[in-house]
């Protein structure tokens, strides 16, 4: 009789060293759990009526543990307590901190208005080559260089309509010289203030360094593909009262200020400077203005200004480094005018050494829209004057500054900053970064049937934005 007995102790104790790591299989893998459901939003973890405690002892095939995928925190709060859990609340089925997270949106449980904006990223790792919207435009092409101005027809955003010299001919640049008064045909200089439209290409690589700022007259596109072209160690581009302008694939570095004298903007009219700041691009009350895959690091003042009242502008893939002031929209706060700007930042990269102004934004509305910011020293986005920001799907890499983690940074005014729109989207922060948001009602930026594209999430942006700056296209090639 003690065999059948003790037979019978040995099978009661293996079923309850079973039921235990049946338990510990559903508890202990908090960490793995965490991660698909940082993916997939699907939150997992024990109902609240079923507490792990009450199965020990009990007969594995009386406690049956239920479906992983199933549980969600509208049906099973508890999930949202566990351990590794994206936040403590329930809000649309998601599991989210009410006070600080995106998903929350202000509608699920009380939440602070200002409340900083922060999330873990989840990277995007394509298995194959990604292309934007406006690369995949033209990029496959392996006739591009034959047809070069079907390249006007891939802005997105403001500027989509920035047609450059699309309906003019090919101006080839052979001569790296520069004349500010009377420029010798096949400088850059004469292609650039012609009345008519022109598509200006190179022929050849070259460094060309301008001996006053280079006045671009309307209709004109700059293309470096084909070429590596670089605008540097003098003063650099400016874009004054004009409209229609492309300029894509070329470097503009080390730009200095300009000097007072006569400077020539058209065949027709050559005029007394005051002298550039030395902004390596300076938009001045123009529109329809695309800047594309260029680099810009090193100006005496800004990379790219944007002012007076210009508007229609798109700035995308383009690389920026090592730099201070980088981007300025709007001239000052009392400059009302700049109310009418209308800017699309997308696809652009902030590379390494920038301090701030990524952009600063005056008064206008401004979409940022699926940039990589690898760092910061003060801070990424600014503004003053109750200017209207949307960041949508933008990739935010705090350096380990702890003093510049904040992407945003407001300039006070007398009523305050707290219904200025400002607003993040979908926008992934990493190692601490965060984005304090304010304002009601909407900020999307309303583009037309045209202007309008699809913005990524966040997390594919690293791949998005891999070929920012000057592309190295050779001809019969996909560039």
């Amino acid at each position: 009789m003690k065999c059948p007995k003790i037979l019978f102790m040995l099978a009661l104790v293996m079923t309850f060293s079973t039921s235990l790591a049946g338990e510990e299989f559903l508890l202990g893998n908090d960490n793995e759990d965490v991660k698909i459901l940082e993916t997939s939003d699907i939150p997992f973890n024990l109902p609240e009526t079923l507490d792990p405690t009450s199965l020990r002892g009990t007969s594995r095939f009386l406690a049956q543990t239920p479906p992983r995928a199933k549980m969600t925190c509208d049906k099973y709060p508890r999930v949202c307590r566990a351990k590794g859990s994206t936040g403590p609340d329930c809000c649309k089925t998601k599991c989210v901190d009410v006070k600080t997270d995106r998903l929350n949106c202000g509608m699920c449980g009380k939440t602070s208005s200002y409340s900083p904006t922060y999330n873990t990223p989840t990277i995007y790792k394509p298995n194959k080559k990604v292309m934007n919207v406006i690369d995949s435009c033209w990029r496959k092409n392996p006739n591009w260089a034959s047809n070069r101005q079907a390249l006007a027809e891939c802005a997105v955003g403001f500027g989509k309509n920035a047609m450059g010299g699309k309906a003019g001919l090919i101006y080839v640049v052979t001569d790296p010289s520069d004349d500010p008064i009377n420029p010798k045909p096949g400088t850059l200089r004469y292609g650039a203030i012609q009345t008519k439209p022109l598509w200006i290409i190179f022929g050849r690589d070259m460094v060309i360094t301008l001996k006053n700022e280079l006045m671009l007259n309307s209709y004109k596109t700059i293309d470096g593909r084909g070429a590596k072209v670089e605008i540097a160690y003098g003063p650099c581009i400016t874009v004054q009262r004009v409209r229609n302008i492309i300029i894509h694939g070329i470097s503009i570095h080390d730009c200095k200020p300009g000097k007072a004298g006569i400077v020539r903007d058209s065949v027709v009219h050559a005029g007394h400077r005051l002298g550039s700041d030395g902004d390596a691009i300076d938009i001045f009350a123009s529109s329809n203005v695309w800047i594309d895959h260029c680099s810009l690091a090193r100006a005496a003042d800004g990379l790219i200004d944007v002012i007076h009242a210009s508007t229609a502008i798109t700035i995308s893939n383009n690389y920026f480094s090592q730099h201070d002031k980088v981007m300025l929209l709007g001239h000052n706060d009392q400059n009302t005018e700049d109310k009418v700007m209308r800017v699309t930042i997308v696809f652009n990269r902030f590379g390494s050494g920038l301090i701030q102004r990524m952009p600063r934004v005056r008064l206008g509305y401004t979409h940022v829209a699926n940039n990589k910011y690898d760092e910061w020293q003060m801070y990424a986005i600014g503004g003053s004057a109750n200017p209207t920001i949307f960041s949508e799907g933008n990739y935010y890499i705090a350096s380990k500054n702890a003093n510049a983690k904040q992407v945003t940074k407001r300039e006070e005014s007398k009523n305050g900053w707290k219904n200025w729109k400002w607003r993040s989207s979908r926008d992934v922060f990493v190692n601490g970064a965060y984005f304090v948001p304010s304002g009601w009602g909407s900020c999307n930026p309303n583009y037309s049937k045209s202007q309008s594209f699809t913005v990524a999430h966040g997390s594919m942006v690293p791949a998005l934005t891999s070929d920012a700056g000057p592309l190295g296209c050779v001809r019969y090639k996909a560039c």
